[in-house]
């Protein structure tokens, strides 16, 4: 394990992109979000998973000279198709949109069809808030996680994603529908670790702690059990309906691998709904509330989400990204 300046990694990100024929704009856009996730810690959505994004580029999913476009248009509601381009840069381009329209109309929702892995969600979260928005938005997936009582995979773990802007740190969760994500899984693995609560089954069918064990089954625990597979089949629902794109049902039709995703993403502004000095002290109230909970541990304290994100963020822009070695020498050498 190694630890690279945020610069040198965005660099490397954007050598290769371009090197598969991404311009120069784009690949900078992709580049910078991969970087900022691997900055927060999300390294399985980051620097991990910059791998899988180059082998997709290679097998044709996504297109790199691919840009979105709007296909309908209902003032504060517009529907786009991705047209298979890179999945953090439609997100982007989406919720930006978004913003847009919430300047103007209080809230605007974009419907994004036929687009690949967002890579983090939260980034777009995080976006939002930056923005002074309050921001909404999910993805579906492939067939990912079996249906509450079912054994064999057809619903996705559906990232969802909710965030308040916040001077001082924004409050932003990111959440999949499973108890881990594979990414959070696989990053686990990797570092010979256990997860700190049971995730799914194993191939003998019992509750695992076990990461590697349990990716092999595919048996991921929903979060909340019943209501975590149940909010899975909405999301995914409200996505491909809005989109008029794929539902997980449909992107497994395509094959193993995941692509021609749906996805949504909505921004209110929060401002210039609520008013700044209302906006400020609500949140504060409330998070400040939740610090002066008696602690279980007194040397844990209480968080609230994002935070963690943020101190990591700041740490790692000082001492430098830790990256594998393994992940760090396969993408120099691409």
């Amino acid at each position: 394990m190694q630890r690279i300046k945020f610069e040198d990694l965005k660099a490397e990100f954007k050598r290769v992109l371009i090197k598969k024929g991404a311009d120069e704009a784009t690949a900078d856009l992709s580049a910078q979000l991969i970087a900022e996730t691997s900055c927060d810690g999300i390294y399985s959505h980051g620097v991990n998973r910059f791998p899988r994004v180059v082998e997709y580029i290679d097998k044709g999913y996504i297109n790199l000279k691919a840009k979105p476009t709007r296909t309908k248009q209902m003032e504060a509601f517009e529907r786009w198709d991705g047209n298979l381009g890179l999945g953090n840069v439609n997100a982007k381009l989406a919720m930006d949109r978004a913003i847009e329209l919430a300047r103007k109309y209080g809230i605007g929702a974009v419907a994004l069809a036929n687009t690949n892995h967002w890579l983090r969600g939260g980034t777009y979260g995080w976006q939002a808030a930056e923005a002074g928005c309050v921001g909404i938005c999910w993805t579906n997936t492939q067939p990912n996680m079996p249906a509450w009582g079912a054994k064999d995979r057809r619903i996705g773990n559906n990232p969802f994603i909710m965030s308040i802007p916040r001077e001082g740190g924004h409050v932003v969760v990111d959440l999949a529908m499973a108890q881990f994500s594979y990414g959070q899984m696989e990053a686990t693995a990797m570092r010979g670790d256990m997860l700190p609560v049971p995730g799914g089954y194993d191939e003998n069918g019992d509750i695992s702690c076990d990461p590697a064990a349990i990716s092999k089954t595919w048996r991921v625990l929903p979060i909340g059990f019943w209501k975590g597979s149940s909010m899975s089949i909405v999301l995914d629902l409200v996505a491909a309906v809005l989109s008029g794109g794929r539902s997980t049902k449909r992107v497994g039709d395509l094959g193993s691998d995941e692509y021609g995703l749906s996805q949504v993403l909505i921004a209110l502004d929060a401002t210039q709904v609520a008013g700044e000095d209302y906006l400020a002290e609500a949140v504060n109230e409330v998070l400040d509330n939740i610090r002066a909970s008696e602690r279980v541990d007194p040397d844990t304290a209480i968080r609230y989400p994002g935070q963690k994100e943020l101190a990591t963020r700041n740490d790692n822009l000082i001492n430098g990204i830790p990256v594998d070695d393994a992940v760090w020498n396969r993408i120099r050498a691409m």
